[in-house]
Parts: C-alpha cells; sequence; structure tokens
C-alpha cells in the first residue's frame, strides 16, 4: 500500500476522540485526543512531537506528545483558509508526514465545521429567545432594561448598555446590565457622550474594538468605574432614524468580540428598534386615550350633568314664593330637586370614578370592570362581573381597553339614570377571535328604535367607539323587559384600534 494511501485508514479514530474534545474540551480529552494521534502516527510508522491548532469556534490545541523530536514542521491548513489553522512536528518519511499532515487537515476541518454549526444554531436560538423576550413587551423602560439584559448574554458580553440621547446628542437615558446599583451609584452622573460613546452617536454605525485603552477616542473612565477592554458598539435603528445606541464591553471567554458577534447583535438590534417605537408608540397611544377620555367627559359633563343642574336651579327660582303661598307644593319641589341632584352627584361619579388610575396605571379592563361595577353598587343597583377565556386572551391593548371600559361606563350610567333597576350584569367572552362584551339589567327596558330624547347621546356614543373598532354593537330592549347591550370585536380588528373618543 502506498503511503499516501494510507491517511483515509487513520481518519475513523482520530475523528471520533478529536470529536469527543469538540464536545468536551477539558484537559482530559485533549490527552486521549493526543494518545489517538499519537497512535494513529505511530501505524503509520511516524512519531508526532507536537500539535498546535487556532481554528474558531474551537477551542486553541496544544498537545505536546514528544520531547524535541526531531522532524519537519508542517503548517495545517483548511480548504480555502488563507492563514493557516495550526501545526504539526512529526517525524519519520516525509511524503507520509505529509500525508498525516492532510489527515489532521481534514478533521480539524470536520470537526470545526461541526462546531462552527453547532454555534450557529445556538446563537439562532439565543437570537430567537431574546428577540422572543423584548417583542410584544408595551412599556418604555421595561423593553429598554430587557434589551440590554439579552443582548449582553446573547454574546456573552460582561456589561451591556443602552444610552438614549435627546434632539441635542446628548445622552438622556443609561441603562446597564451587569454592574450593580450600588456600583452605578458609586460612578455617578450618566455618560456625557464622549469617547467611543460619542462616536457611535456622532457616527451612527456599528464600531468593534479590541483594546479600548488602545483606541484613539478613548476618553477614559470616572473614578471607581470598572475595568473594560474590548469593545462592541452599535445603534439601534427604527424608521431610519436611530432610536436607541447599544455598547457592549469586555468579550467573555474570548480576547475580543468576533465578526459573528457583532453580527448577530446587528440582527438583534433590528428587532430591539421595533420593540422601542412599539412600546413609544402604545405608550402614546396610552396617553392619548388619556386625554381624549378627559375630552368625552368634559363634553358629557357639559352636555348631560351641567344642564340637569340648570334645570333643577330652574325649578327651585319660584320655591321661595311657594313656600307662603304653597308651602306643601314647595316642600315637594325641594324634595325632587335634591333626589335629581342625588341623581347628579351619581352621574359625575359614573363618569369619573376609577378610570383615571386603572387608564394610567394597570390597564387592566378587569379592575376597569370591578371598579365601575363598585361604583353602581353605591347607587343600589347590585352588579355582577363575569369573565370568560384564557388569561391570554384577556390581556387587551390599551385602546381596546379604554373603548370597552367607556362603553361599559356609559351602559352602567344609563342603567343608574333611566333603569330602575335592581341588577346589572357585565359579561365579558375573550377567545382567540373576537372579544364578546354584554352589559345587561333588570330594569324597565325600552323601545330601541324610538329616537333619543333631547340630549340623551349614550347610545349614539357606545355605538360609534365599536365601529370605530370595526366591531358590531346590537341593543336588544323592550318595555318591560330589562335591556341588554351587546359588543362583539373581531381580534383582527383590536390590534389597529385608535385611542378613545
Amino acid at each position: 500500500m502506498a503511503p499516501t494511501d494510507r491517511s483515509p485508514l487513520l481518519l475513523p479514530p482520530l475523528f471520533e476522540a478529536a470529536d469527543a474534545w469538540r464536545s468536551d474540551p477539558s484537559a482530559d480529552s485533549a490527552r486521549r485526543l493526543g494518545e489517538a494521534i499519537a497512535a494513529a502516527a505511530r501505524s503509520a510508522g511516524l512519531e508526532v512531537d507536537r500539535v498546535r491548532a487556532h481554528a474558531a469556534p474551537l477551542p486553541d490545541l496544544e498537545i505536546e506528545l514528544g520531547e524535541g523530536t526531531a522532524g519537519a514542521e508542517i503548517v495545517l491548513r483548511g480548504p480555502g483558509d488563507r492563514r493557516p489553522i495550526g501545526l504539526a512536528r512529526i517525524a519519520g518519511d516525509p511524503a507520509q508526514a505529509r500525508a498525516f499532515a492532510g489527515a489532521l487537515e481534514v478533521v480539524l476541518t470536520a470537526i470545526r465545521t461541526r462546531a462552527a454549526a453547532e454555534r450557529s444554531d445556538r446563537q439562532l436560538v439565543a437570537l430567537d429567545q431574546a428577540v422572543r423576550g423584548i417583542s410584544g413587551v408595551l412599556e418604555v423602560e421595561r423593553v429598554l432594561q430587557l434589551i440590554v439584559d439579552r443582548v449582553r448574554d446573547l454574546v456573552t458580553a460582561q456589561y451591556a448598555a443602552i444610552g438614549i440621547v435627546d434632539d441635542r446628542g446628548e445622552i438622556e437615558q443609561f441603562i446597564t446590565s451587569g454592574i450593580s446599583e450600588e456600583d452605578r451609584a458609586r460612578i455617578g452622573d450618566l455618560p456625557r457622550g464622549h469617547g467611543l460613546l460619542g462616536l457611535i452617536i456622532r457616527e451612527s454605525r456599528a464600531y468593534r474594538i479590541p483594546d479600548i485603552g488602545a483606541h484613539p477616542e478613548r476618553y477614559g473612565f470616572p473614578p471607581h468605574h470598572p475595568e473594560m477592554s474590548s469593545f462592541l458598539g452599535m445603534p439601534i435603528m427604527a424608521s431610519g432614524a436611530a432610536v436607541g445606541r447599544l455598547y457592549l464591553t469586555n468579550k467573555l471567554g474570548a480576547a475580543e468580540f468576533s465578526t459573528e458577534d457583532q453580527a448577530l447583535v446587528e440582527m438583534f438590534a433590528l428587532h430591539a428598534g421595533i420593540a422601542i417605537e412599539n412600546a413609544r408608540l402604545h405608550d402614546q397611544v396610552r396617553r392619548f386615550a388619556v386625554v381624549d377620555e378627559r375630552d368625552r367627559i368634559s363634553r358629557d359633563l357639559h352636555d348631560s350633568v351641567i344642564q340637569a343642574i340648570y334645570a333643577q336651579t330652574l325649578s327651585l327660582d319660584d320655591v321661595p314664593e311657594l313656600v307662603q303661598t304653597e308651602p306643601e307644593h314647595a316642600a315637594r319641589r325641594v324634595d325632587d330637586a335634591i333626589d335629581a341632584l342625588h341623581a347628579v352627584i351619581r352621574d359625575i361619579r359614573n363618569f369619573i370614578f376609577g378610570l383615571r388610575p386603572v387608564l394610567l396605571e394597570s390597564g387592566s379592563i378587569v379592575e376597569g370592570f370591578h371598579a365601575l361595577a363598585a361604583e353602581l353598587r353605591r347607587g343600589g343597583v347590585e352588579v355582577s362581573v363575569i369573565l370568560a377565556g384564557d388569561e391570554e386572551d384577556l390581556d387587551l391593548p390599551i385602546a381596546i381597553v379604554a373603548e370597552l371600559l367607556a362603553v361599559v361606563r356609559e351602559a352602567l350610567s344609563n342603567v343608574a339614570r333611566h333603569a330602575t333597576a335592581e341588577r346589572a350584569e357585565i359579561e365579558l367572552t375573550a377567545a382567540p377571535d373576537e372579544i364578546r362584551l354584554q352589559v345587561t339589567d333588570d330594569g324597565r327596558g325600552f323601545e330601541p328604535d324610538d329616537a333619543p330624547e333631547h340630549g340623551h347621546h349614550g347610545l349614539a356614543n357606545m355605538r360609534a367607539r365599536v365601529v370605530k373598532l370595526g366591531g358590531t354593537f346590537v341593543v336588544s330592549s323592550a318595555p318591560g323587559s330589562g335591556a341588554r347591550i351587546i359588543v362583539i370585536l373581531p381580534r383582527r380588528a383590536a390590534p389597529a384600534a385608535g385611542a378613545a373618543e
């Protein structure tokens, strides 16, 4: 058998030992790999003194098998590699030594390819988990903190930060990960955007730097700042503009961040930009919902409550005269006015009770329903709240919460003012494909087709809200049979809904 024909026989045991070392790059597995290399060399009539390899993403390999054996030092290369991936000192027949070195090249290339594939799979899984971790988070502060925590884990950095700048290009928020609150406090004020931080802000592009201290743009660290060496920074873009800047320092397990790390962070940054933009838009919608709700309450107070109060002042104008001439009639007039003013007070409470903290703090439709039900109970009507569906389906966008609370508030207000009811019920059924709301009462009912009285816009307002969301609004009632308000919203319409009017 020719010498060069013998090298394929060396591959299976070498590959098995090398792959075991790849999976567990410990000293013991490296020793066993060395023994397999020595045994394979002896079977080919060769002697190996040392094998060294630097073939990322494999860890560095350095195996000493002899004591200065005289022999040729053969450079190991992988297919298409411009740089060597290692070297081996092999003594024996030159042609056979070259064939053995070729076998080592095949083995190293194969396990490096497998390591790269597995690392790529791990990175994609990590990227998917990181993206899932930030998607759907609708609070700006929380999503910023999640971004720095996730990206730090994604590329195994010791420290990570995200900087948010104002219109003047100065850092107004600086959220960190990997630094304790105590250390942050000792460092002091926010960074001003000098040095490498300012470089990313000004040039709005990625920088991967092996050593911060050796870079010409370095600015230095304040007292009590942790030591930092390797650096990776880049902007987070959304809608063509930078919405933040990511900074990562001190790559763990390596001297610097790799090109693969940079590519991974760049992919993550695309999703981070969307998450930040989404959280900011949600915050705007939430604030607009509150503003619109205030406007609506203002209109309702003017059109309904103020007019009711004004009507009672008119009814009391001639009471001083009636006291002298018709005291019993005057007393009845005063009693009626008192009852009417109590009703107005209930109306005011129905307009404002509980909605402001619910919208501004929790955004929970469950809390909103219970707050509205509690207020109506104070007026003497027993109200029950029924919720059906999975917990995830009940977690609705704030715009939908605002609209449904407004509909329920209007419906319960009508119950309090007009229905003379003893019981009412709020029922919400949240399914994956639709949201169904019903408000029922056992009051005196009415004829839905009759034209509303002057100044009564409750049903029209409710219908307008529901139609705006792309839903269906139905009123079911008859004199003496109570009333039922039915709202059906398709799920596909819910995310696109605007703020309350």
